[in-house]
Formats: structure tokens, C-alpha cells, sequence
């Protein structure tokens, strides 16, 4: 969970900090933002090769690996003093990041019987909610009091921590004999359906989600103190929706992937209907944090039971697409933007989000 947690406000961090980032390295806020987008291209690209490529390491090796990745990284980003220099600390982050979504729901879900699988693949989402609610508005703060190197730093520790516990506690074995390296009930249709549903549904988020301080700022009317409230508000409902449906997913799994792509349609939909009126505004920007962080865990959870092979080779598959996906629809929302306004982003999104309702449905269908 710290591992996740790190991670996940390792990715984000940027975010909170471009303004400060710009102007210590001297480039431009755009070139800043590609620290983020970079970020997840890589980890798009990367995932399923490097599991593949580590599917016969033990776990524990591979995981320890990959966080003294992200300790040195970490390190190397906080004594940048290039922006040449900081990118490619990222990218050793993020190929570190790809590899670590894949292997580590195998192994955590291992250490458990399978009937509470589901609760264990929720207490790691939350681990990684509580990065976009508390580390990354933290380490933003941090930032702008002190410099931006010094939550990176922060990170690196904690990092290290993450990184002795795992290589001292968690059990070495072959990847192939750990009690959840296979799926439940392997299903290659079931499994086609969940990465086309995740991956429609990423695009559909981040086409709007890219530009929601713009849509809150113009299109709802709340000026910029009231927007970073908001924008608590969403972290504190994806943290809520995550937490709810990950006690319910052992019971539901299927209706919880379902319902949580639903909603995020309804939320994205009346933002864009009724986003005009600030009640209205607040309550389906609401709906859609609580459904961001559910899908991800939803569809991750999905491939630890209907994994046609190994289940870090699908984790990996999905977490791939899903990145594929987010990348995608940070750039189709850009397209749309001069075209049809901030408002035409969470309508387009929306429909994504329908069309992956619509696969998850039609997957239902029984066989011919």
C-alpha cells in the first residue's frame, strides 16, 4: 500500500507543482505538463514487455527492483538541475511504475484466500486514492514553501521504506507457483471485454477530466479558490467510491465494473447538461470522482479472475491500455477543445464512457 501510495503521487506530483517546475529550470509550462504525459505514454508502451520479460523472476526480486528504481530516480529528479536531467529521472520512473501495477496484485492477492481477493485489490486502490488526496496536494504545498526537489526527496524515502520491508519480509517462490499467478476462471472473450470497457472508459475520463479546472472556472463559475476545493472534493469521492466498492467486490464483481463505469458516464453527462448551474456542477463532478478510481480497481480485479494465462500478463495488459487510454483522451479532448468548447470535452467523454457501458452489456449476452 506505501509502495502504491508512492508511486501514485510520484506520477502526479507535476501537477501541483508545474508553475514552480517552470520557472526553476527555466522552460515552458507545456514542456512541464509532458513530464506527466511522458510519464504515462511509457508506462502505456512498457507494461506488457517488461512483465513478460520478468515473468520468470521471483516476485520478491522483481519488486525490490523496481522500487530501488524509484528510489534512484527519485533522487536523481531531486537533484536535477536540467530539465534533460529531470525527464529522464521520469522515465526511469515510470518504466519502474509499469512494471510494478503488473506484479504486485499477483503477489498481494497471493498472501490471502480467494474469497477476500476482492478486498485486497480495494485496500491497494486506496492506497493509490490517498495519492491524488493527501500526497500530491502535500507534496504540492511542500513545494511551493520550500523548493520543488524536496517532496521528491520525500518520496525517495519513502520509497526506501517501502523497499526493506519487501525484501525482507514477503516470501521468495517462482512466480508460476504463487497461489494467484493464474486466473480464477480464465475467459479470453470476458477478458477482451474488460480491456475494451477500461480502456473506453480511461479515454472518456481524461477527455474531459484534462480540462476540468477550465470547465469549473468558465462553464460553472467558481472562481480559482473555490475550483482547488473542488478538485478535494473529487480526490475525496474517487477515495469514498474506491473504499465502498472494494468492500462489495468479492460479493458483486461484475455489477461493481459495471455500475462504476455507469456512473461515470451520468457524472461526465451532467456536466456537461447542467454544468452551468454550480449545485448541479458540484453534484455529478462528485459522481465522477467516485467512479474514477472504482473503474481502474474494478477492471484490475476482473483480470485476476478471468486471466486467459498468467495474471501479471494481463494486469500489465490492462494497465497498458488503461494508460493508452488516459493518454488518448488528454489528446482527443485537445482536438475538441477548439471545436466545441470545454463543454463538448465532457460530452465526448461521456459518450466514451457510454460506449464502455455498452461493451460490458453486450459481453453479458450469452455465446451464440
Amino acid at each position: 500500500m506505501l509502495a502504491a501510495f508512492t508511486f501514485n503521487t510520484a506520477e502526479n506530483l507535476p501537477i501541483g507543482l508545474l508553475a514552480v517546475i517552470s520557472e526553476s529550470l527555466r522552460v515552458s509550462v507545456p514542456a512541464v505538463g509532458l513530464l506527466v504525459t511522458g510519464y504515462g505514454v511509457t508506462v502505456a508502451l512498457a507494461s506488457l514487455p517488461l512483465a513478460h520479460a520478468m515473468r520468470a523472476v521471483p516476485r520478491r526480486h522483481v519488486l525490490t527492483a523496481v522500487l530501488a528504481a524509484l528510489v534512484v530516480s527519485s533522487l536523481i529528479a531531486a537533484l536535477a538541475t536540467s530539465y534533460g536531467m529531470l525527464l529522464t529521472a521520469r522515465l526511469l520512473t515510470a518504466l519502474a511504475q509499469a512494471l510494478f501495477w503488473a506484479v504486485m496484485g499477483p503477489v498481494a492477492v497471493g498472501l490471502f484466500a480467494p474469497e477476500v481477493r476482492g478486498r485486497v485489490v480495494g485496500a491497494l486502490s486506496i492506497a493509490g486514492s490517498l495519492a491524488l488526496v493527501i500526497g500530491v496536494p502535500a507534496g504540492s504545498w511542500l513545494g511551493r514553501r520550500t523548493d520543488w526537489q524536496v517532496p521528491v526527496a520525500v518520496l525517495a524515502g519513502l520509497g526506501l521504506v517501502s523497499l526493506v520491508t519487501i525484501a525482507v519480509l514477503l516470501p521468495t517462490s517462482r512466480p508460476e507457483e504463487e497461489q494467484a499467478a493464474y486466473g480464477i476462471s480464465p475467459d479470453v472473450r470476458r477478458f477482451g471485454i474488460v480491456l475494451a470497457a477500461g480502456t473506453l472508459s480511461a479515454a472518456g475520463a481524461f477527455t474531459g477530466f484534462t480540462y476540468i479546472v477550465k470547465f469549473l472556472g468558465e462553464v460553472s463559475g467558481f472562481p480559482p479558490s473555490t475550483v482547488s476545493a473542488l478538485l478535494v472534493a473529487f480526490g475525496a469521492a474517487c477515495l469514498a467510491g474506491v473504499s465502498i466498492t472494494g468492500a462489495l467486490l468479492d460479493r458483486f464483481p461484475r455489477a461493481a465494473l459495471t455500475t462504476a463505469v455507469a456512473t461515470q458516464a451520468v457524472g461526465m453527462l451532467g456536466l456537461y447538461a447542467a454544468g452551468a448551474d454550480p449545485v448541479a456542477a458540484v453534484v455529478f463532478l462528485v459522481l465522477m470522482g467516485a467512479a474514477l478510481g472504482p473503474v481502474f480497481m474494478t477492471t484490475q480485479n476482473a483480470m485476476l479472475h478471468c486471466a486467459p494465462g498468467r495474471t501479471d500478463i494481463a494486469l500489465a495488459a490492462n494497465s497498458g491500455a488503461y494508460n493508452a487510454g488516459m493518454a488518448a483522451g488528454a489528446a482527443l479532448g485537445g482536438l475538441v477543445l477548439p471545436l466545441a468548447d470545454v463543454r463538448g470535452t465532457f460530452l465526448v467523454g461521456g459518450v466514451l464512457a457510454v460506449a464502455a457501458c455498452a461493451v460490458l452489456l453486450v459481453g453479458r449476452l450469452p455465446r451464440q
